[in-house]
């Protein structure tokens, strides 16, 4: 986190420097003449904010600045004397309940957290889908499944995939149509219950030369609604290294923050159980290269969608096992 700490008395002025002596990549920011402006300006730079001031001026100046908790830094306010330090903003998935208690040690002071989740002991569930690289895919629904696992203790949870471990106020269900949560890389599971998508798919792709850019996000498009695939499940697309210059596949690769790795024929043609394609094997040397690559990239997953053609673009998609982090660019 890159934090900035901002003080208005000469009290503040010590604790910050003490303070920022102590953390990671924090600085002393000089207020001026007007506080409000010193925020404004370094607000799109910095991931936390410390004020050590009121919190009613932080409140005031903090106001037009706010857009949304997903891309809000995190504010604590904390007295002059390091008494306490009181997560104001983004507490959760700004990390300012943690940053709260961090510098609450230091200070010999106390943290204040009035999130609903810390209070009551209950799982942050916003946090456990961000750790867990999972994609919320409808606001609206997933904020009600939050309020739900404080307001009654417990989730009933409908899982398609594999973790090491489960919060303990999860109680899983094989009945999708009893779930308060779906967690799997399905468009759509059941009835109109909150989704959570892993993005734990891959998608091995070939194509013919100069393909363009709308004519991979078409088919790619098209398979998710055929099959039922949300695209958000999608961790990265892969292909042989003969299309490492193909400005169609890279453009929409950019477009759409996928990941793109490339495998050789002999990486390809190492992979087993798989029907060669003559014209494939033709014109490029590898046996297949939708399938293979998708295999290959998924890191020991498996094919849940042959390859599946369109005028110019050819799509498998493999599904990788826990943890499905993001490849390299480069295989």
């Amino acid at each position: 986190m890159k934090i900035a700490i901002l003080a208005i008395t000469t009290g503040g002025q010590a604790l910050a420097t003490r303070l920022a002596d102590k953390l990671t990549d924090a600085t002393v920011l000089d207020t001026g003449e007007k506080f409000s402006t010193a925020l404004a300006t370094a607000w799109p730079r910095h991931d936390a904010f410390i004020c050590i001031m009121a919190s009613g001026i932080v409140v005031r100046a903090l106001a037009p600045l706010l857009a949304d908790k997903k891309t809000d830094p995190c504010v604590v306010v904390m007295d002059e004397q390091g008494s306490f330090a009181i997560s104001l903003l983004s507490g959760h998935l700004g990390g300012g309940n943690e940053l709260a208690r961090q510098i609450a040690a230091m200070s010999g002071g106390q943290a204040v957290i009035t999130t609903a989740s810390d209070v009551l002991g209950r799982t942050a569930l916003d946090i456990w889908a961000r750790d867990h690289g999972l994609q919320v895919a409808d606001k609206g629904l997933f904020t009600a499944a939050m309020a739900s696992l404080v307001n009654k203790g417990s989730l009933q949870v409908y899982t398609e995939i594999e973790l090491p471990s489960w919060p303990v106020d999860f109680i899983m269900t094989g009945d999708a149509n009893q779930a308060d949560l779906i967690i799997s890389p399905r468009s759509e599971v059941s009835g109109h219950q909150p989704h959570l998508h892993p993005r734990n798919l891959v998608a091995g792709m070939g194509c013919n030369r100069g393909t363009r850019a709308p004519a991979f996000a078409k088919a790619l498009t098209e398979l998710c609604e055929r099959e039922n695939l949300a695209l958000a499940a999608f961790r990265n697309l892969a292909s042989i290294d003969l299309k490492n210059d193909e400005k169609g596949l890279l453009e929409f690769a950019r477009q759409n923050r996928y990941p793109i790795v490339f495998y050789s024929k002999e990486q390809l043609n190492r992979i087993p159980g798989l029907t060669p394609s003559a014209a494939v094997l033709k014109a490029t040397g590898a046996q297949g290269v939708a399938e293979p690559a998708a295999l290959l990239s998924s890191g020991g997953g498996q094919l849940i969608i042959g390859k599946q053609k369109w005028q110019d673009v050819t799509i498998a998609v493999a599904q990788a096992p826990w943890p499905w982090s993001a490849p390299d660019r480069e295989a």
